[in-house]
């Protein structure tokens, strides 16, 4: 189905150039992973999601660090334990376990849910700039990915990324 309409695309420029001949078109491509990763808002999203997180992270690293102390503790001494103690200890280490894991998920799925979100809204921020660029150097078509090539002369990324460092 992709491909059916790659073609399609394909065959619809190509006839609007036959049917132009000659005429000049201006083409723009802008490279999204580019953008994402080096545009000033995206690296202040980034900075953002971080700080927001630390302190999960933090929590984490901890209980991390305290099932990885009582799994030693019962590696070491569990031969030596009573064993109601062992048994007690190793329940305690099933639900120290349990509680990270449950932690470890939860942490993924709500930065996942807000990295979106950041990314939604520079996505929106970064079209309205497209979209001025587009109108202001008079171009005719500006293509973002996936694209399979797209040469240097028409990668106007670096525009874009200074215009949204600017807003």
């Amino acid at each position: 189905m992709k491909r059916i309409s790659t073609f399609l695309a394909a065959a619809a420029l190509l006839a609007a150039a036959g049917v132009a001949h000659g005429a000049d078109y201006k083409i723009g491509f802008v490279n999204t992973e580019r953008l994402f990763r080096e545009a000033a808002p995206a690296k202040r999203a980034q900075q953002k999601l971080e700080r927001e997180f630390a302190s999960r992270d933090a929590d984490i690293q901890r209980l991390s660090r305290q099932v990885r102390d009582l799994q030693a503790q019962l590696d070491r001494d569990g031969t030596t334990m009573p064993e109601t103690e062992r048994r007690n200890k190793e329940r305690d280490l099933a639900n120290q376990s349990r509680d990270l894991q449950r932690m470890q998920r939860e942490a993924r799925e709500d930065l996942n849910l807000r990295r979106n979100e950041e990314l939604a809204s520079l996505q929106e921020r970064a079209n309205k700039v497209i979209q001025q660029i587009a109108e202001s150097g008079k171009f005719d078509l500006i293509l973002q990915d996936p694209v399979v090539f797209a040469s240097q002369r028409i990668d106007i990324t670096e525009q874009v990324i200074k215009a949204l460092a600017d807003k």
